[in-house]
């Protein structure tokens, strides 16, 4: 299964159609606080249109809690800074696609702390060797 993690996004109707995404892939979508959003937003439901229903959508209070629960999987980060596209990438079952803030992307301690083995105490399951987890994002 495909999980979506989208870090403190922004745009609700972003949101809402990643939401659409996920519920004709039957991925999981988890969000990670602060949204600039409330799930209530007229937006984000619109955008959502009637597959709300069929996505599981998990909310997340901070990035940490994500990593916490999931600590063997594997996780790739989408960024601009990335040395390889995300299309070059064979990516295991049960994966975690993780993007940023639509103006900023994933905070640089985030990706620092991931990809270059920080103390596992603040962000669990860091890849090593290469930036394996570290892709081009769409836009870059």
């Amino acid at each position: 299964m495909i999980h979506i993690v989208l870090v403190e996004p922004e745009i609700p109707q972003n949101t809402g159609n990643i939401a659409r995404t996920c519920a004709a892939t039957g991925s999981e979508l988890h969000l990670v606080k602060p949204l600039g959003y409330s799930l209530e937003d007229k937006y984000l439901k619109r955008a959502g249109l009637d597959y709300w229903p069929l996505v599981r959508v998990h909310v997340h209070e901070n990035f940490g809690e994500v990593l916490a629960a999931y600590p063997d999987a594997p996780f790739f980060y989408a960024s601009t800074k990335a040395p390889k596209s995300y299309a070059q990438v064979v990516y295991p079952k049960d994966v975690f696609l993780v993007f940023g803030r639509e103006s900023r992307g994933l905070p640089e301690n985030l990706l620092e702390a991931e990809l270059f083995g920080y103390e596992r105490g603040a962000f669990t399951g860091a890849l090593n060797a290469g930036k394996p987890g570290l892709v081009e994002s769409a836009n870059g």
